[in-house]
């Protein structure tokens, strides 16, 4: 049983990670291995924001590249993050916990409207809430939403949940020689040029004092272990 040592948590979830070793598409064992790590951390009493990006359908910038519209690409984009929040919904309920889905632009009945007041409400009756859309606006990333509910919901933390175990001082899938490095103040990332989030997202945590936490997802059990305190990522945050 986990013993939480945070109350709140916005947690990010790209989806490329659900796409498992597909290459494309929805892997129905990733999904429910990460609902199952979800439902755990539910029941132990942890308050659950969700935000799923849907690169493993359709991403706006590399759609621009092949010619849509870059405001109609972003939607598209949009579209493919409720598929996915969906997909994670039906996952969660299937092994009994309550999850809720609420997108950023009108989709009832696919979800509600989302509202940061409605989204804590939600928390604190015991559901996990899934925040499909993006921001519902154009030329944002996924990251940016998270960042942004985030700090709407009153999170404490920002978990974004990866294939990799923290960052490193270069690609740990490319260079052996890398060095995971377990704490980073926001200008360390800043004036190393870490790519771990878009600079909007990153620079609103900064401003908003709400620190991210990049650490392995797809290993069963590394989300309660975070919750726990066990320090097996890497934690950006300020001074």
């Amino acid at each position: 049983m986990i013993k939480p040592v945070y109350k709140r948590v916005l947690l990010k979830l790209s989806g490329e990670s659900l796409m498992g070793s597909q290459g494309y598409g929805i892997d129905g064992a990733m999904v429910e291995s990460y609902a199952s790590q979800i439902k755990e951390a539910a029941d132990s009493g942890v308050r659950l924001g969700i935000v799923i990006g849907g690169g493993n359908i359709f991403r706006g910038l590399s759609g621009t590249r092949r010619g849509f519209d870059r405001v109609k690409g972003d939607q598209m984009g949009m579209l493919a993050t409720v598929i996915n929040s969906l997909a994670l919904q039906s996952a969660l309920e299937g092994i009994g916990a309550k999850a809720r889905v609420m997108t950023s632009i009108n989709m009832a009945p696919v979800g509600e409207i989302y509202s940061p007041a409605k989204a804590r409400e939600a928390q604190d009756a015991g559901y996990v809430v899934i925040i499909a859309g993006g921001t519902g606006n154009p030329f944002f990333t996924t990251d940016t939403a998270s960042a942004l509910r985030g700090v709407e919901t009153g999170a404490e933390l920002l978990l974004k949940g990866t294939r990799v175990d923290g960052i490193y001082t270069a690609d740990p899938e490319k260079d052996p020689k890398a060095v995971k490095l377990p704490d980073l103040t926001f200008d360390e990332v800043y004036a190393r040029g870490f790519k771990i989030m878009d600079l909007t997202a990153f620079t609103l945590c900064k401003e908003n004092n709400l620190p991210i936490y990049v650490f392995d997802m797809d290993t069963p059990g590394n989300l309660a272990k975070v919750l726990s305190g066990d320090h097996i990522g890497t934690i950006v945050k300020n001074n």
